[in-house]
């Protein structure tokens, strides 16, 4: 779960609204980062991923300790030795999609949950389609896991990073080998 340090922790060497740029397995990632806490995890393709000149300054990710932090619990992430996050996060929405977003970082790594699950968790049950439309406004992909939200019939839906990603990413998630075959 997310944590949120103070100003002055030691490692913040960067304050404000700044971006950096990392390569993954899923092709190139923006990390954006207000302060000291992750606002946004963006893939160049991405369904409404806002336009750069919002991201604030471009910086090397080897010059900023929080965003270098980040993009290693991501690169473990990818490894398969890290399953769960722990960075702070700056999510900023509607209350009702902020909530969303927050039992969306309840799922465990490898399980699914429906939309129809998530509302009855959030308690609006019946009110699958605004959770669907919450999930897709995460604007923090994979750490904020919405990759792990699924169809009732257990199919996969709609995922602003593109599909392909998201079937990636549940198959690394429950261990499938070749998954970086997807990629080719």
């Amino acid at each position: 779960m997310a944590t949120t340090p103070t100003p002055s922790s030691p490692s913040v060497a960067h304050i404000g609204d700044r971006h950096t740029r990392i390569e993954s397995p899923l092709g190139e990632i923006t990390l954006v980062a207000r302060d000291y806490r992750l606002s946004g995890l963006y893939f160049p393709d991405q369904v409404r991923r806002p336009a750069d000149e919002v991201f604030g300054e471009q910086v090397d990710v080897a010059t900023d300790p929080f965003l270098s932090e980040v993009a290693e619990q991501l690169a473990r992430y990818f490894d398969g030795s890290r399953e769960a996050f722990d960075v702070p996060l700056y999510l900023r929405g509607t209350p009702f999609r902020t909530r969303i977003w927050e039992l969306l970082q309840h799922i465990p790594y490898g399980a699914r949950r429906t939309y129809a699950q998530l509302a009855a968790l959030a308690g609006s049950p019946g009110a699958a389609q605004s959770i669907g439309q919450a999930v897709g406004a995460n604007p923090i992909s994979i750490i904020v896991p919405c990759h792990r939200v699924i169809g009732a019939d257990g199919s996969l839906t709609g995922y602003a990073g593109g599909m392909w990603r998201k079937q990636f990413l549940l198959d690394l998630e429950d261990g499938v080998d070749g998954a970086a075959a997807r990629l080719l």
